[in-house]
């Protein structure tokens, strides 16, 4: 490997020290950016110049994500506004006795959207719905991040048992049916959910008290749902305790859950996935936006078409003020990738961490649990990139290499593989992934998320990998 390889590899685990120690990674990610582009041009303006190129690079990837981001939040706000999306929550009220049911409310319902339509489209869905309600009841909206990511971003996208994405592009590297894998992550994908939600739990259990000791309008205004002049205005009448609403924002509170269940049967019955259903809910946000924004500033339509207007902006003002520290940070970890890196350094620049993979994925011994986590790591380092898929191929090839035509065992070390990328970059504990949107709709930075996340996910691979080793 050359010195940029190298350059690259220590700014990779400065990073990950820094993680560790729970200090923010933004300087870091900057500095070795230039660097590493020194190193490989040997010119210090052409690394400034590739510290643009990257960010650059990283915002348009992330984009769709602060889109459909600001919009949701932007339509929440508007509803908000005129008390529909307490009308909204009721019902779920109901089923949310506990923070504990809340949790696994959350949990079981982001893992089933997301098993037909994948993360990215499901997230808005449940934030909108759901968190709304866990908050209400006292669950922190970290422990709602982290039961959204955990369930959507890894147990349900790692396994990709309906759609199948994933064990296709693993299986056709490895060589071996793709049935042998999807079995194999379906089961080993679950394991590392059911560990890494409980776990992850227990661990937040002491925040989760305290955030339930507090009133209700301090834990909205907490989670960032509310403002204090919408608390003022929707606050509960003290002699009666109920809220008074009117027929505005009851007509909005029945208008968006079918309209988002219309949504969820089209791409039923359309089969739309990934990112054509993200665009298909955002477009349906920006539609309910506004009709709620020209019904929540009375009958004047220039008041509406002005409150339209600000509430977009507190929407994209909310994702940027959330996520832009993470667009530094991807630009980094997006040289690790082959597009990115010749997207950013030029057409014949490596893929930094691929190639580290690679070298690595050729040192592992065979038939042995040292492979076996060998590729778990490999996996993961992989997943570094922020994109869980785009290192399938590469594991599945290292498994086919290291099973020496043994189908059983080349299907599981091609399942652990595939469990610790997509779980890795998929992403819950890489802050620039897609787990930029749970932090967003839950109102909580990302980068405290993944810290969250990471002992409880890191726990369950392992935990998975061993099941692996002894079943298969």
């Amino acid at each position: 490997m050359s010195a940029t390889h190298w350059m690259y590899l220590l700014g990779a685990l400065v990073i990950i020290v820094t993680m560790i120690f729970r200090k923010n990674i933004v300087v870091p990610s900057i500095v070795f950016t230039i660097l590493v582009a020194w190193v490989y041009k040997g010119s210090l303006i052409f690394g400034f110049q590739s510290l643009f190129n990257a960010d650059l690079y990283a915002a348009n990837q992330l984009f769709n994500v602060f889109l459909v981001i600001s919009l949701m939040v932007a339509m929440l706000k508007a509803a908000s506004s005129i008390g529909a999306d307490q009308l909204i929550i009721k019902p779920v009220q109901k089923l949310m006795v506990s923070p504990t049911v809340a949790y696994l409310i959350l949990a079981v319902a982001t893992f089933l959207i997301s098993l037909f339509f994948w993360p990215t489209p499901a997230i808005p869905l449940v934030g909108a719905l759901l968190i709304p309600a866990a908050v209400r009841v006292g669950l922190s909206p970290m422990s709602a991040a982290i039961a959204v990511a955990l369930a959507g971003q890894g147990m349900a996208l790692a396994g990709d048992l309906v759609l199948q994405a994933a064990p296709k592009i693993t299986a056709a590297a490895a060589g071996v049916p793709t049935s042998l894998i999807l079995g194999k992550a379906g089961v080993l994908t679950i394991v590392t959910g059911v560990v890494a939600l409980g776990l992850a739990f227990i661990f937040q259990r002491k925040e989760d008290v305290a955030f339930k000791n507090k009133r209700i309008d301090e834990r909205m205004h907490v989670a960032g749902m509310l403002s204090m002049g919408e608390m003022a205005a929707t606050s509960e009448d003290r002699q009666t305790g109920r809220i008074a609403f009117g027929k505005r924002a009851l007509f909005i509170a029945i208008l968006i859950p079918l309209l988002l269940i219309g949504v969820i049967v089209v791409m039923l019955t359309d089969n739309i996935t990934g990112g054509d259903a993200t665009a298909l809910l955002g477009g349906v946000g920006a539609i309910l936006l506004v009709i709620i924004g020209m019904l929540s500033r009375g009958p004047g339509k220039l008041g509406g078409f002005e409150a339209v207007s600000e509430y977009l902006v507190e929407g994209f003002v909310f994702a940027f003020r959330a996520m832009g520290p993470v667009i530094p940070i991807a630009g980094f970890f997006f040289l690790g990738g082959t597009d990115g890196a010749q997207a950013i350094l030029g057409k014949n620049a490596p893929g930094f961490l691929f190639d580290a993979a690679l070298k690595l994925g050729h040192t592992l011994p065979a038939g042995s649990a040292i492979g076996a986590f060998g590729v778990l790591f490999l996996g993961m380092l992989i997943g570094l990139d922020g994109s869980g898929f785009a290192g399938l191929p590469l594991v599945g090839a290292i498994a086919g290499a290291l099973g020496h035509g043994n189908a059983q065992y080349i299907s599981m070390l091609s399942a652990v593989g595939q469990v610790g990328s997509v779980w890795t970059g998929g992403g819950t504990i890489v802050a620039w992934s897609s787990l930029v949107a749970v932090a967003g709709i839950a109102g909580v930075k990302v980068q405290d998320l993944v810290k969250k996340n990471f002992l409880p996910v890191l726990i369950g691979l392992v935990i998975c990998t061993i099941v692996a080793i002894i079943v298969w």
